[in-house]
């Protein structure tokens, strides 16, 4: 399923923000693709590049246009993260995954209006002030307030704030 690289991803993520890095990869795979454009649309990444084991220069982050994966060279992909800092603290000051490969966490949206207004729901804490909830649905990884504006619940996949 891929749940583990979300784990991963988030533990990455944490870690790199913390030593101040300006860009950090993680595994090139769908998940980690949609998560990391949900949190691009959201405003916690700077920049999201596809591209090789080494960091693309700097004008290529915004460029639209990069190598093509082929089945030669789909093990060496990576997609490059631009980390965001305001008033020289990290934008993404936690990043904590909710499901586990062992206990996946489902919310249906009864739950999930719950859990936007700042309540408990199942194994799901409420959501504080600048808080964020991904869920993977079948419309892609929202955030849980698009998906509750779409109507859909899905798999709780991490929470960050």
């Amino acid at each position: 399923m891929g749940i583990h690289s979300i784990v991963n991803a988030c533990s990455h993520i944490q870690n790199a923000s913390r030593v101040r890095l300006g860009l950090t990869s993680i595994p090139n795979t769908k998940y980690n693709l949609k998560l990391a454009l949900a949190m691009h649309r959201s405003g916690f990444l700077s920049s999201v590049t596809l591209g090789g084991p080494h960091p693309p220069p700097p004008e290529a982050l915004l460029a639209s246009e990069t190598e093509p994966v082929t089945s030669a060279n789909v093990a060496t992909r990576r997609l490059w993260l631009g980390l965001k800092y305001w008033n020289d603290q990290p934008v993404i000051r936690r990043i904590e995954a909710v499901s586990r490969p062992s206990r996946l966490v489902t919310s249906n949206l009864q739950d999930l209006s719950r859990i936007a207004r700042g309540f408990p729901a199942g194994y799901v804490k409420g959501l504080t002030l600048g808080e964020c909830l991904y869920l993977s649905t079948d419309r892609g990884v929202l955030e849980c307030r698009e998906a509750l504006e779409r109507k859909v619940g899905g798999l709780v996949l991490c929470r960050v704030a």
